[in-house]
């Protein structure tokens, strides 16, 4: 197991029935996203079953979780209403649930989305926001049972990558992380279900992004599931010379091992494959003698 002493499976119930997740390896959540405007593949999907089709392709190739985003988040990404979100999801959610075992993660800060989606069989949230746009988050993973994930953010997504600064950007990811989860056992959330994220990209510049990767236990807290969320950022973009989105996927996986080294204990990206194969490479190597 990685980053303490937690158990290596968390099991949890929801409506659409039991879940577990084996964390005796990374897992890999494949980001499918349902938004026109997102940095790396937004519009790719012009009808909700394209959608459908495309998380299942990755469940064959590897991914534990999905995780739905219905609005970009992208620095200076427009925001949607909350109508406009549930209906990019709704149609997604229903028929996924119908099609695979996998569990479904649902990428909003909006706790009315957020609850329409757990009675539609939604069984995580993701909150960028890590419960502090809506309160409420952090009372719905009490209430229905559900792991959630808090991220750091410094900023709002229109404005965040202006000119972010710290003064130790480890530390100061790592106390916020730490109070967000303080919060979330407060509202009644069992730290087991608590997962953290740096939230690289976000409210970060290069240097930030790096020092995070660099200093990935130092700056999660322990003692709670760990998630890096780098896939195909802009930094790494920086590194490959310019390098397209779509292009970054190998870089990707190299970075993403790295925070596996270092006790992530699931990776959020776009592709499953390269990422399954980073995650079988580091249980060998955690597993060696």
């Amino acid at each position: 197991m990685t980053g303490g002493a937690k158990p290596d499976f968390l099991t949890w119930k929801t409506t659409a029935g039991q879940w577990a997740l084996d964390f005796s390896r990374p897992l890999i959540m494949s980001i499918i996203n349902l938004t026109p405007d997102s940095f790396s593949d937004g519009g790719r999907f012009a009808h909700p079953e394209e959608a459908v089709l495309a998380a299942l392709a990755e469940e064959a190739d590897g991914a534990d979780i999905f995780d739905l985003g219905a609005e970009s988040t992208r620095p200076g990404s427009a925001r949607v209403t909350p109508e406009e979100e549930w209906a990019r999801l709704a149609p997604v959610l229903a028929s996924l649930t119908r099609k695979s075992r996998q569990p479904i993660s649902i990428d909003t800060y909006r706790a009315e989305v957020a609850e329409k989606a757990l009675k539609a069989g939604a069984a995580i949230l993701n909150d960028i926001y890590a419960g502090l746009k809506a309160p409420r988050m952090l009372d719905l993973a009490a209430e229905y049972g559900v792991p959630i994930i808090l991220m750091h953010m410094k900023g709002e997504p229109q404005t965040m990558q202006l000119d972010p600064r710290y003064d130790d950007v480890v530390a100061e990811v790592h106390d916020f992380l730490a109070g967000r989860a303080e919060a979330a056992q407060a509202a009644g959330v069992p730290r087991e279900r608590i997962i953290l994220d740096p939230g690289l990209g976000f409210g970060k510049n290069m240097a930030h992004n790096l020092s995070l990767l660099k200093h990935f236990d130092q700056a999660v807290p322990r003692g709670y599931r760990r998630l890096m969320a780098l896939s195909r950022k802009n930094f790494l973009g920086r590194i490959m010379n310019g390098a397209p989105p779509l292009e970054r996927d190998g870089l990707t996986a190299v970075a993403d091992g790295l925070a596996m080294l270092q006790g992530a204990d699931i990776v959020r990206v776009h592709r499953a494959g390269p990422n399954r194969d980073a995650a079988a490479l580091i249980r060998a190597i955690l597993t060696a003698d």
